[in-house]
């Protein structure tokens, strides 16, 4: 079977389902092609050695790779995020009215939902079937990232999200807690899929490349954060609690790892505050994370405090899970649960300064042998409940089913 996976988003871009989700469903035995964008995700500036252009093709873990233009922005501004978004739909809809013919399936990887329009417009004319994965629940995550002007355009998005739920064979999702929010919004059950996601296991095996203590110090008690630093992660009450910890425990040290918009806003808090004990590092390559967050004592998940982060999973929680090492989130919902089910760890209210602090300090006074255990049961929870090749299986039975259909 052919399988066109179309997402804004790509190697060498972070991205939850990438290669390596692309090259499972080839070596089960269908022929994939990726068609994305150019890289600029989450700097909104262009990678090195890419330049945009009409199109370029190329190989990534032996799947071919077609890259379609767009303008690279990832900033505060919602009009600069519209002409991201738009810019793609546009070369992904011309794209797909004139390749579309040669793919089974189109498999839709969401954000931004301006993709699945794209889709659903070009199979309206080629009568090609797409399935969408709901990684980001639309409007309600533009809404919660604080991104400007968004409550003006919610209800455009709303009615677009609606369009492409309508024309979708299928929809996967990445939480039960979106799987019952999209049945209350009419939704037909028997369209939803839950298949949680996995954890990038190669990446979770630390190299031994990577000197982890410029960035993690030895000697202090290290709690680690890995990835975007947007608003919808509300790092700003994390730092803050970094500092109540040191001055109750001088020992802690939090270091954040990643790129985003409140980066240097969050530098500028360090300095108000005098948080000395809190790095901010930029982002670092894959092949060096596992080095890093091997060598922290506990690893930080948090998100603002919004009712829709109570049904989202963070794929970093996967992660976490698979590196076998204990985990302080700060959010509510499926992922608290599946943390705490899984033993692998302590949560706390978001946003919660002092119960954030609190739990530092507590983490901090554990003997090692009980943080130990605690990474031991998240990995052994990991192994057991959210493999790849038990979500890759059950994805595949979803495509399968939908090119049945068609046929």
């Amino acid at each position: 079977m052919r399988v066109m996976f179309l997402t804004q988003w790509f190697e060498p871009e972070p991205i939850m389902k990438g290669a390596a989700f692309a090259r499972a469903l080839a070596d089960a035995g269908h022929h994939v092609e990726v068609v994305t964008g150019f890289p600029n995700y989450p700097t909104g500036r262009i990678y090195p050695g890419y330049r945009v252009g009409l199109f370029q093709k190329e190989i990534i873990d032996g799947i071919a790779v077609n890259r379609l233009p767009l303008y690279p922005s990832h900033n505060k501004s919602s009009l600069g995020r519209a002409m991201n978004y738009l810019s793609f739909f546009l070369s992904v809809l011309i794209y797909g009215l004139w390749a579309a013919r040669r793919f089974d399936v189109v498999y839709v990887y969401h954000p931004p939902i301006t993709v699945g329009a794209a889709a659903a417009l070009f199979g309206l004319i080629n009568r090609r079937p797409f399935v969408v994965d709901i990684q980001d629940l639309w409007p309600d995550s533009v809404a919660a990232s604080g991104m400007f002007g968004t409550g003006a355009i919610s209800n455009v998005l709303d009615g677009i999200c609606n369009f492409v739920y309508r024309r979708a064979a299928a929809i996967v999702t990445q939480s039960h807690g979106f799987e019952a929010k999209l049945i209350e919004r009419g939704v037909p059950p028997a369209k939803l899929t839950t298949i949680y996601n996995w954890a990038d296991e190669a990446l979770t095996r630390p190299s031994g490349h990577c000197d982890a203590a410029v960035l993690v110090p030895r000697g202090r008690f290290n709690v680690v954060y890995g990835g975007n630093i947007g608003r919808a992660q509300a790092l700003d009450a994390v730092v803050r609690a970094a500092k109540l910890a040191m001055d109750r425990s001088p020992g802690i040290q939090l270091t954040l790892i990643g790129n985003g918009v409140e980066r240097d806003n969050l530098r500028r808090l360090v300095t108000e505050i005098g948080a000395h004990n809190v790095k901010i590092a930029p982002g670092v390559p894959k092949s060096e994370i596992a080095d890093i967050l091997a060598a922290a004592d506990v690893l930080l998940v948090h998100l603002a405090d919004d009712p829709l982060f109570e049904i989202t999973i963070p794929s970093k929680i996967q992660f976490y899970l698979a590196m076998g090492k204990p985990i302080l989130i700060g959010m509510k919902g499926e992922a608290a649960k599946l943390v705490s089910s899984a033993g692998a760890g302590v949560t706390v209210p978001p946003e919660d300064i002092e119960a954030i602090a609190r739990a530092m300090i507590e983490l901090s006074q554990q003997p090692a042998e009980n943080l130990r255990a605690m990474g031991e049961k998240g990995k052994s929870f990991y192994e057991r409940r959210l493999s790849v090749s038990a979500a890759i299986e059950a994805t595949i039975r979803v495509i399968d089913s939908v090119a049945l259909q068609r046929k």
